[in-house]
């Protein structure tokens, strides 16, 4: 088949697109760039296509295998890792898109993408990175801001993936910890609009930012849809919580399983954001989400049960961060900033970023064992040889 059917065919996919989904929908021709590439319109993927597969061969959606959702340390392979939460996510989003006459692709992409930043350790992590961060005089350390910067900035050796606005700022919106019962777009956005929402988050991690796009809304709820019930299963597998902890209400309304809980959450959303410019719970069950979420705060995600190793985490990342920023401001080559992280990078990223910065950027793309393997073998005594002859 020659390249011109494959254009063929692509631009029925595009037209197709403009008869079947929403007016509301976010077409695939108006996916926006920084740089504008011809060589991709000669192939047969569509523009958010070419974006989701992006994410899905960067080194750091590899990276996601090794990183925590919400239990660090413990040895159950059947408790969620990040790689898993995304793919839940973006299951639990395109669905809705597809009832809703959405962008499905475009919904993938953000969804994929949307936890890229995560450092070691999750969300405790992040707290560790942030308060050494604004010590070594950057700004706040959030995970969606990193995200961005990774796929704009570090892949590819600092060139960056070129991904569309529409994903980028899905990615940068996509806060799925803040609790809502509605959420609509708010449409007119740039890339200057994008570095000001990140520099805003950056200084005020509580600023609130709206997606461009109702599939951004969409990822949003979806992202709070997916973890809700899961995580309260793996603490339901672990003994930190029974199904009967649940609130009455909660149960009756919403479920007291992840199946159920998913299905009802998703069901509603669905049902209350037809061909509207938003995406919506019932007031009723947005109640019983926000009764679900404070259980789960309470009851799993500041359990000190799982926080036992919480110090030794955070004393290991005060020490990864100053030794590193060492070995940068000394020039030590040997250091693994260097042959790990720096070796091939664009001048462009280091010109552009402060030392500290770079050492936040190494750390944030860790996984949970390189993190300590590295701790281990910078901080801990390694065995000697046998002999020295």
């Amino acid at each position: 088949m020659t390249n011109e059917r494959l254009v063929e065919l692509r631009q029925e996919l595009d037209g197709d697109e403009e008869r079947r989904l929403s007016p509301l929908a976010t077409l695939s021709r108006q996916s926006l760039r920084q740089h504008p590439e011809k060589r991709v319109e000669l192939g047969h993927r569509q523009w958010f296509a070419v974006d989701a597969d992006r994410i899905l061969h960067s080194l750091a959606y590899t990276r996601y295998i090794d990183k925590t959702q919400v239990f660090s340390l413990i040895p159950n392979d059947h408790l969620t890792h990040r790689v898993l939460h995304v793919q839940l996510v973006s299951k639990v989003a395109r669905t809705i898109a597809r009832f809703l006459r959405l962008n499905e692709d475009l919904v993938e992409a953000i969804a994929l993408g949307h936890d890229l930043g995560h450092p070691p350790f999750g969300h405790d992590g992040e707290r560790y990175l942030s308060a050494l961060c604004r010590e070594a005089g950057l700004p706040h350390f959030l995970h969606s801001v990193q995200g961005v910067r990774f796929l704009r900035h570090i892949e590819r050796k600092g060139e960056g993936c070129n991904l569309s606005l529409q994903v980028l700022d899905g990615i940068l919106c996509h806060d799925g910890e803040l609790h809502q019962q509605r959420l609509a777009p708010d449409r007119e956005k740039d890339f200057s609009s994008l570095d000001r929402e990140m520099r805003l988050k950056e200084r005020d991690p509580g600023a609130p930012i709206r997606p461009m796009t109702l599939e951004g809304c969409v990822v949003r709820m979806s992202d709070t849809i997916s973890y809700i019930g899961r995580d309260m299963e793996d603490a339901v597998r672990l003994g930190l919580v029974r199904r009967d902890d649940l609130p009455e209400s909660c149960k009756r309304r919403l479920g007291s399983t992840n199946g159920t809980i998913v299905y009802n959450l998703v069901e509603d959303l669905i049902l209350n954001s037809i061909e509207k410019d938003e995406v919506s719970f019932s007031p009723e069950v947005a109640q019983e989400l926000e009764k679900l979420r404070k259980f789960n705060m309470e009851r799993i995600y500041s359990n000190p049960r799982i926080k036992t190793e919480a110090g030794k985490i955070q004393n290991f990342y005060r020490l990864l961060f100053e030794t590193l920023l060492e070995d940068l401001e000394k020039g030590r080559k040997e250091s693994v900033i260097f042959s790990g992280f720096l070796d091939g990078m664009a001048p462009g990223y280091l010109a552009a970023t402060p030392k500290a910065g770079v050492v936040r950027d190494f750390i944030a793309g860790m996984t949970d064992a390189y993190f300590l393997r590295l701790a281990n073998q910078l901080f801990m005594p390694q065995q000697l040889p046998a002999r020295f002859t």
